[in-house]
């Protein structure tokens, strides 16, 4: 079905893993490869049985960002004045709104270098776990464009306006560690434990209370714009959604019973 990415499924179909799989050209973003990541969350998000959703890229990249021969040879062939505009309405703007809306986790698995939008592919995830050989770059600026992919929403908002300025001015790479010191990633592994120790918490997650996440992604995503008071009453609609759950009430017995609660995601 998905001709670009590389599907795995983990722990009974809870958790879905899409690696972009054209290491050749270290990920490099494509309006094909870009169509697919969209549908694959979309489709994840609307099943019920998936749990949790991560990115990841195979061979030594996450991603190195827009293919450009993709951008500009096609948009030459078609004398297509306004193919930048077409590619980021058309193709990114879509998959950023449907990785932050969706109604699971989505974890982006940052193998080796994030590049331009590869860099914003992974930080408008959930979260980030990385290896301690990854890098992040915000390589817009060394061909004169803007952080896309969401960049310009995000990055003022995870570093502030002076470290997101500077990044994007600039284009320097920030290490993984440093990523981390900043708030860009969540964890950071060696090469050799990132399976097993992304694998522990893609589990920990795909077993959690899945309805009661994405309510926390939706509160967290609405406090951008709201005023406190509009915010206050956000969590109380929430938090009375979340308490009709199933796995709320799987998790008072569990606390109750001094047992380990058993989350179905409902």
């Amino acid at each position: 079905m998905y001709t670009q990415l590389d599907i795995e499924s983990h722990f009974g179909g809870k958790l879905k893993i899409a690696y972009l799989n054209q290491p050749d050209t270290m990920n490099a973003l494509t309006k094909p490869s870009l169509g697919d990541l969209k549908d694959f969350v979309k489709e994840c998000s609307d099943d019920p049985t998936v749990r949790c959703v991560a990115i990841s890229g195979r061979g030594k990249a996450f991603c190195s960002g827009q293919n450009l021969d993709d951008a500009f040879v096609q948009g030459n062939d078609h004398h297509d004045d306004d193919i930048i505009r077409r590619i980021v309405t058309d193709y990114y703007n879509p998959l950023v709104l449907e990785i932050t809306r969706c109604k699971k986790p989505v974890v982006a698995l940052v193998n080796g270098p994030a590049v331009g939008a590869g860099a914003m592919l992974a930080l408008i995830c959930d979260f980030v776990l990385a290896t301690d050989k990854a890098y992040f770059a915000q390589a817009f600026s060394n061909i004169g464009l803007i952080p896309d992919t969401g960049g310009t929403y995000f990055l003022p908002k995870l570093l502030g306006r002076q470290l997101a300025n500077y990044l994007a001015f600039t284009g320097k790479k920030l290490s993984a560690e440093e990523s981390k010191s900043f708030g860009l990633v969540a964890e950071v592994f060696t090469e050799e434990e990132f399976n097993s120790k992304s694998m522990e918490i893609l589990e920990k997650v795909s077993n959690m209370p899945t309805v009661g996440l994405k309510l926390t992604k939706k509160a967290f995503a609405n406090s951008y714009n709201n005023t406190l008071k509009e915010q206050l009453e956000l969590e109380g609609d929430l938090q009375q959604e979340a308490a009709e759950t199933e796995d709320f009430k799987e998790g008072v017995s569990a606390f109750l019973e001094k047992r380990k609660p058993e989350y179905k995601g409902r």
